[in-house]
């Protein structure tokens, strides 16, 4: 519960200081063109989606985290109304 709150606490500090691409399309472009310092996907991600990530994210060099929760938590966290399923926070 632990990693929760640290991924938690730390994707909410990092929206403040506005370092967060938040969505598939974006978050796959800037992974493809950039090195962002993490990614983070929801656990209910399509499977055809993670992989084409987690291929992109070997290629930069970048860690992933998996959000311990579904696509609608993970929204909820960021203060959308709407689910995420991804997002990338740069370095």
């Amino acid at each position: 519960m632990s990693d929760v709150m640290s991924l938690t606490e730390e994707i909410q500090s990092e929206l403040k200081g506005r370092k967060v691409i938040i969505g598939y399309k974006k978050s796959l472009e800037f992974i493809k063109n950039n090195s962002p310092k993490l990614i983070v996907m929801a656990e209910n991600i399509s499977a055809k989606e993670r992989r084409e990530i987690e291929h992109n994210a070997k290629i930069s060099s970048t860690k992933i985290e998996i959000f311990e929760g579904s696509s609608k938590e993970l929204g909820v966290i960021c203060g959308r109304p709407f689910p995420i399923m991804l997002l990338v926070i740069k370095k």
